[in-house]
């Protein structure tokens, strides 16, 4: 299968005959990645690294209508490949997102990392029943993050504060600018968002990755803790390898396991990125069959 300037080279061929070359190009890999392995393939893609970090190229609600459009009139008994590549975003969309997926496929859902899945992308294919990384991939921690604050930084200053103070009363003068930063009601609301995280996180570990499993809840606690405790992970920016997802008892699978099958993923993978690359799109929710649902700018 092509490298990344074939595929470049075939676009530029397409180029004189139809200004869709991109889509053509796409649309092809994703057609024979479906041949390959029979089952429903959808691209859930965003160009933030081409495009700037914002709330369109971030999970948000958006996205469930690209999903109701990539959905619609597919074959559900075949499952769902869902081939994710995204810097995260809100919560409450990826809840709501996951939902929806599982009520059209229920836990028959597999994701593909094909370069990067961070934040609420890491929570998204945590809520499959397997993820399929390779050399590259990456995935990242999930400590909630409230109003561009890490929450569990927030607390961790909280407390540092208050410990100090206790100790030396002087040291009100020294945390007094630090923690006037911060508006009222804070530390409840990221305590709450830190509960909400995990919660989700580890029911759909429990529901899916682990179903039917002994231990299961026990596994999905051990993954929370390491994917979303803001003490071991050090930072929210921090990329999780294929080793590091499989030693912390996520199910992974080799990309590189099918050489074929890497391929045409990667293809798809390196269509997806030019396509960001010479066109406005900032989104692309895809399916095989061709029903997209691209948000430009």
């Amino acid at each position: 299968m092509p490298n990344w300037k074939e595929i470049l080279d075939e676009i530029k061929s397409f180029r004189a005959a139809s200004d869709s070359a991109c889509d053509i190009t796409r649309r092809k890999y994703l057609s024979k990645l479906y041949e390959k392995v029979g089952r429903n393939i959808i691209i859930y893609y965003s160009g933030w690294l081409q495009k700037g970090d914002n709330r369109d190229t971030l999970v948000n609600d958006n996205d469930k209508n690209g999903f109701m459009n990539s959905i619609y009139k597919l074959d559900r008994s075949k499952g769902l490949d869902l081939i994710i590549h995204t810097p995260g975003g809100e919560a409450a969309a990826t809840e709501s997102i996951v939902d929806y997926l599982r009520s059209m496929f229920g836990i028959n859902i597999r994701a593909i990392i094909p370069q990067l899945a961070l934040s609420a992308g890491t929570m998204i294919a945590c809520s499959c029943k397997e993820i399929v990384m390779g050399k590259e991939s990456n995935l990242g921690p999930i400590d909630p993050q409230f109003m561009g604050f890490p929450a569990h930084g927030v607390i961790e200053e909280f407390e540092n504060a208050y410990k100090e103070i206790q100790k030396d009363k002087n040291k009100i003068h020294v945390w007094q600018p630090i923690i006037a930063k911060y508006r009222p009601t804070l530390i409840g609301e990221c305590q709450k968002s830190i509960v909400w995280s995990k919660e989700m996180v580890t029911d759909w570990l429990i529901s899916g990755m682990f179903n039917g499993e002994q231990r299961a809840e026990e596994k999905a606690k051990n993954i929370y803790k390491e994917l979303g405790d803001h003490a071991l992970t050090k930072s929210h920016a921090r990329h999780l390898s294929f080793d590091k997802c499989k030693e912390i008892g996520l199910k992974v699978m080799p990309l590189e396991e099918d050489g074929d099958f890497q391929d045409l993923v990667l293809s798809v993978h390196h269509s997806c990125m030019i396509t960001f690359g010479q066109t406005r799109a900032i989104k692309i929710i895809e399916n095989h069959e061709g029903a997209a649902f691209i948000q430009i700018k």
